[in-house]
């Protein structure tokens, strides 16, 4: 799966992970966010939702990173005027280079196919600062069929993640939307030292 397959899914309009707005569990998140100078970044980012929700919110330092095109384009054309508080980055999440305070994860890891996953894991830590935090969901099921998306379970989570974070929160999201309640298991954890 490389950029080209994800953008022609986007042409195709085979967006199922697509919501329309920002997931709900990840809204509620950032809503209790005081601090709004986080630098953050959300890879494979689609179109953006959460990303126009952290602007509305006075966020300051925001990075949206996808492979496609099309949905940095969507996310774009969306916002009237983003300032110097956003950037849209066209490239490969394993290429980026960047230290960030909070990566919100929402269907980015669920896409990658399950031998990426370590390489993920190790990605996303050294990207944070110090303290910084992964937070966001994951789905919780097994792969009925051929990915993406990929299914797991919370015990694989835990131990994938255990090396390089303190686990903080990984339970079953309560506020899920429907068709997504009892699949999803939010996530909040903190880079080791």
């Amino acid at each position: 799966m490389d950029s080209s397959f994800w953008e022609n899914r986007y042409k195709e309009g085979s967006t199922g992970w697509d919501i329309g707005k920002a997931s709900r569990p990840i809204e509620e998140y950032i809503k209790q966010i005081h601090k709004k100078n986080l630098n953050i970044l959300i890879p494979g980012a689609g179109n953006g939702y959460e990303a126009e929700a952290l602007l509305k919110m006075g966020f300051e330092s925001i990075t949206v990173l996808d492979w496609a095109e099309s949905p940095l384009k969507n996310l774009k054309d969306r916002l009237s005027s983003t300032g110097n508080n956003l950037r849209l980055l066209h490239e490969n999440f394993f290429d980026h280079q960047g230290s960030y305070d909070l990566i919100l994860e929402q269907t980015f890891f669920c896409a990658l196919d399950p031998s990426l996953r370590k390489d993920y894991a190790q990605k996303v830590a050294s990207l944070l600062k110090p303290e910084g935090k992964l937070v966001g969901l994951l789905f919780h099921f097994q792969n009925e069929k051929q990915g993406p998306p990929f299914g797991g379970n919370p015990a694989e989570y835990q131990f994938l993640f255990n090396q390089d974070f303190k686990i903080k929160t990984l339970e079953m999201a309560y506020n899920s939307i429907p068709p997504r309640m009892g699949k999803e298991v939010f996530i909040n954890f903190e880079k080791k030292d």
